[in-house]
């Protein structure tokens, strides 16, 4: 059963990953979307009556390193009109999870609670998808897209769903379940993913391009065995490979909205790469749709 009436999933990386204290915390959010590597500037007070924006990739590293190339892409979500629904896909960093594992509870972050979608959870309960709270208690990935879309959303609802890496199969058959229950829903999907991993910044530039080419032709299987035939340690391979498969029947136009990488905050000969992207409609998103 997915409800809200569960026990919040409690913050595992506040005080490692962003601030602890809410106050502290909100400021670093707003540093991320001043900064020169980010937007610049602090989100537009107004929006938009249209939304076209369908899915974003985004960076999960700490906030002082990869906060202001997320910025980028929620800085744009803050100036449309807001989703009916979210839904995060992120990265099984420690192997806890039996299959890709979805979180029906509410999260805390010093800034509040964040509800769980019950409505959403449900229609994504569909084998090879299930409830698996647990899998989730120790992992960021999620977790640090969070305050980000508290700062720039109204009162967001969320449904968080972890995917662990298996073979491009399996793979693109979570994305054809979550193509499927969604089919007709106003969702905003996020794949949660670093780049490169501790390699020189200039061969993560090469590396990452080559795999941001791949997500910019909106190719599922095509940036798969990119990572896969140029050993990319992207983590966050699975959830954007199924992104990118439940994507794959919408007439989409992608966008990189920035690269950087983690020797720009901090001095360091090994850097981690990071990207913003995101997945417009060319029309705008029609609101509703939903099943209870």
């Amino acid at each position: 059963m997915i409800g809200m009436a569960d026990t919040p999933r409690p913050p595992a990386v506040a005080g490692q990953f962003y601030p602890r204290d809410a106050k502290e915390l909100a400021r670093e959010i707003e540093s991320c979307f001043e900064s020169s590597r980010g937007p610049g500037a602090l989100p537009s007070r107004h929006r938009s009556a249209d939304r076209f924006i369908r899915a974003a990739i985004v960076p999960h590293a700490g906030y002082r390193f990869s906060g202001p190339i997320a910025a980028l892409a929620f800085s744009a979500i803050a100036s449309e009109r807001p989703p009916e629904h979210i839904l995060i896909l992120g990265v099984d960093h420690h192997g806890a999870a039996r299959g890709p594992s979805i979180s029906g509870q509410s999260w805390l972050t010093p800034l509040g609670p964040v509800p769980c979608d019950p409505a959403l959870a449900r229609a994504l309960t569909v084998p090879p998808l299930r409830r698996d709270d647990g899998a989730h208690d120790r992992e960021h990935s999620i977790e640090v897209e969070l305050p980000f879309l508290q700062y720039v959303l109204p009162e967001p609802t969320f449904t968080a769903v972890m995917i662990p890496f298996a073979p491009y199969a399996e793979l693109a058959d979570i994305g054809r379940v979550i193509r499927e229950a969604i089919a007709g829903w106003d969702v905003l999907l996020i794949a949660s993913t670093d780049f490169s991993h501790y390699i020189p910044p200039q061969t993560a530039e090469q590396l990452d391009r080559r795999a941001i080419d791949q997500i910019l032709r909106g190719r599922a299987a095509g940036l798969y065995e990119t990572v896969e035939h140029h050993r990319i340690s992207m983590c966050g391979i699975a959830p954007t490979t199924v992104l990118l498969a439940a994507l794959e029947d919408e007439e989409l136009r992608p966008r990189l909205l920035g690269w950087g990488h983690s020797g720009q905050a901090e001095t360091m000969t090994e850097v981690v790469g990071y990207a913003s992207l995101l997945f417009d409609s060319e029309t705008p998103l029609a609101p509703g749709g939903s099943a209870g």
